[in-house]
C-alpha cells in the first residue's frame, strides 16, 4: 500500500514538474535565454564594458547605479535609457547617472550580429554585473529574457530610495519591490564603488544640529570632509562613497559604516539601526554572528532585483536603439 502511494505521488510529480518549469520560465527570465538566438551576447557586452572601463573606470559604478535606478522605476525594462524632455533620466535622482554611451555601443554591436534580438534592459543587467567584476567583485549568472518598456516618465522616479531616507523608509521602498532587509543592506553595499557629490551630504557637516555636524559621523572624519567640501563650496565636487577604497568592490564600505565614516546619511543609518546593523556586522564577520559572504550575497540580491517587474513574452518590445521607443 505504501509503495502504491509512493508511486502515485511520483506519477503526479512527473505530470506536474513540466508545468511548474513552464510557469517559472514563462513568468520571468532565465540564464542562457540567448544561447541559440545570440550566443555571443555576454562576450560582446563584457568586452564593450571593459573597453570603456579602461579609459574611464568611473563607468563601472555608473552602470551599476543605472541598473538599480532602472529596476526601481517601472521594473527592469530599460526605461531609464529612453530620451525625452520628461523621461526618467531627466528626474533629479537620475540626472547624474552615467554610462549611457556604453549601453548604446553594446547595442550597436549586437544589432549588427543579432538584429532585433537582445533587449536594452538585458544589456544593462549584464553590464552592471560586468562592472562589478571589473572592480574586483565576484561574477554571477545573470538571467536574461527581459523586454524593453515603452513608457519613461520623470514623475515615476519620485519614489527612488533617497540619501536622506530613514531605515524604515528604505525598508518600505525595498519591500514594495519584493526585497527584504538583507537585500537592502547588501545592495546598498554597492556603494563600495563610486562617488557622491558634496551637495548630497555636506548638510551633515555644518549646522546639522545646534552643536554642529551630524553626531553619527566620526569627529575626526568630519574635519576631513569639511576640507573636501567647504561650506558654500563647489557642490558638484565628488567624494568616494567608500573612504579609502572607492574603486574596489569589497567589504570596506561596511567597515566605514562601523567606524562612522559613511558618506550618505541613508548609508550611515544602516549602522545606527539595529535591524540593519546586524547584517552589516555579519558581512564584517563579527564574532558570535553567522557570517555572510558579501560577494555571494550581492549576486543573489542582484538577481532578485533584476527580476523586478520584468516584461517578458509579448509584453514590451525589443528596441532597435536604446534611447528611442520603436
Amino acid at each position: 500500500m505504501e509503495m502504491n502511494c509512493f508511486n502515485h505521488r511520483v506519477f503526479l510529480l512527473t505530470l506536474l514538474l513540466p508545468i511548474v518549469v513552464i510557469l517559472v520560465e514563462g513568468q520571468g527570465t532565465r540564464v542562457g535565454f540567448y544561447s541559440t538566438s545570440c550566443p555571443k551576447v555576454e562576450s560582446i557586452v563584457s568586452s564593450t564594458v571593459q573597453s570603456h572601463f579602461k579609459s574611464d573606470p568611473t563607468i563601472a559604478p555608473g552602470l551599476l547605479r543605472m541598473h538599480f535606478h532602472d529596476c526601481f522605476v517601472q521594473g527592469c525594462d530599460g526605461s531609464i535609457l529612453i530620451d525625452g524632455p520628461n523621461a526618467e533620466k531627466t528626474a533629479p535622482p537620475n540626472q547624474l547617472l552615467r554610462g549611457y554611451e556604453v549601453i548604446d555601443d553594446a547595442k550597436t554591436q549586437l544589432e549588427s550580429v543579432c538584429p532585433g534580438v537582445v533587449s536594452c534592459a538585458d544589456i544593462l543587467a549584464l553590464a552592471a554585473r560586468d562592472s562589478v567584476v571589473l572592480t574586483s567583485g565576484a561574477s554571477w549568472a545573470v538571467p536574461t529574457g527581459r523586454r524593453d518598456g515603452t513608457v519613461s516618465q520623470s514623475s515615476d522616479a519620485n519614489n527612488l530610495p533617497g540619501f536622506r531616507d530613514t531605515v524604515d523608509v528604505q525598508k518600505q521602498k525595498f519591500a514594495d519591490k519584493g526585497l527584504n532587509t538583507q537585500d537592502l543592506v547588501t545592495l546598498v553595499g554597492g556603494h563600495t564603488i563610486g562617488t557622491a557629490a558634496c551637495q548630497f551630504f555636506s548638510y551633515r557637516l555644518y549646522n546639522f544640529t545646534s552643536t554642529g555636524a551630524d553626531p553619527s559621523i566620526n569627529p575626526a572624519f568630519v574635519s576631513q570632509l569639511q576640507a573636501l567640501c567647504p561650506q558654500n563650496g563647489d557642490g558638484s565636487r565628488r567624494i568616494g562613497l567608500d573612504n579609502g577604497s572607492a574603486n574596489k568592490f569589497d567589504t570596506s564600505f561596511f567597515a566605514n559604516l562601523r567606524d562612522g565614516k559613511g558618506i550618505l546619511e541613508s548609508d550611515q543609518r544602516l549602522w545606527t539601526d539595529n535591524s540593519t546593523k546586524t547584517f552589516v556586522q555579519r558581512f564584517l564577520g563579527v564574532r558570535g554572528l553567522f557570517g555572510l559572504t558579501f560577494n555571494v550575497e550581492f549576486g543573489k540580491s542582484m538577481v532578485k532585483m533584476s527580476n523586478i517587474g520584468v516584461k517578458t513574452g509579448t509584453a514590451g518590445e525589443i528596441r532597435k536603439v536604446c534611447s528611442k521607443v520603436n
